[in-house]
């Protein structure tokens, strides 16, 4: 067994089953209740539709601990991030009636509310971007004048995003979610974020921190027919991510977080 890597407060080691299979352990000292659940069920899910995506088998759970297929590291090919943005575009065709999902999840160490929504526009502000600006405004990382630029931008969603229908999401798809395996084929990994919300969503957090190359989003785009614009909506959809970082790391994000609001506020 060896020490793979560290972060946080989750521990990733390498190991060896007893059939010879090679696998991750993810473990976390007492990890919040049903933190790893939540990840193991959205693998699961995302498994079952992820074509080109691989995704790793998970082989166990429990409450403090994730055994997963070990996939390596390497490098991804163009033609590699072309298959992953094609399987993306599978991912997002599996379509739900409500936004949100049956249970709650983790988007990162950020507690996620799925409560099942009809409306994207009342689910986007009533289960992501509201409680994230009670808890910042609690912990006095945000103004009054942040607050309320919030608030209103919560109103206006209708006005500032596009009518779109509930698909499947990975929901924190940051470039290093989007693992390169030792073949250079693309995983998703970390997925106890998933749910049904807008498609675009996924798309805008692959801008956040880093982006994969161009090819990615030519693949998505002609096995999607996603719409116009998207690109140009992202900071408005990546607010979210962006509150969600401020909860959680502090006031180093105020900044990126007001950028948004100048803009859209």
């Amino acid at each position: 067994m060896q020490n793979w890597r560290a972060g946080g407060q989750t521990r990733f080691e390498r190991v060896r089953l007893e059939d010879g299979r090679a696998a991750v352990r993810k473990r976390r000292t007492s990890a919040p209740t049903g933190y790893f659940k939540a990840e193991a069920e959205g693998l699961h899910r995302l498994a079952s539709v992820a074509g080109g995506l691989r995704v790793p088998q998970v082989y166990a759970q429990s409450g403090d601990q994730l055994l997963l297929e070990d996939l390596g590291r390497g490098r991804a090919r163009p033609c590699d991030w072309e298959t992953a943005g094609r399987a993306l575009a599978q991912v997002h065709a599996q379509t739900a009636a409500h936004f949100g999902l049956e249970t709650d999840g983790w988007c990162g160490d950020g507690a996620q509310d799925n409560t099942l929504t009809i409306n994207g526009h009342a689910f986007y502000a009533q289960h992501r971007l509201l409680p994230q600006l009670r808890r910042a405004r609690d912990a006095g990382l945000l103004t009054r004048t942040d607050a309320s630029a919030i608030e209103g931008i919560a109103v206006r969603l209708p006005e500032l995003l596009p009518l779109a229908p509930a698909v499947l999401l990975h929901g924190d798809l940051w470039l290093g979610n989007l693992h390169a395996c030792a073949d250079g084929r693309i995983a998703l990994i970390d997925a106890a974020a998933v749910h049904y919300g807008w498609a675009e969503t996924d798309l805008a957090m692959t801008t956040l921190f880093g982006s994969p190359p161009a090819a990615f989003y030519a693949a998505y785009a002609e096995a999607s027919g996603c719409q116009e614009g998207w690109l140009q909506r992202a900071p408005l959809l990546n607010l979210y991510h962006l509150l969600n970082h401020l909860n959680l790391f502090g006031s180093g994000y105020q900044s990126a977080v007001r950028h948004v609001l100048r803009r859209y506020g």
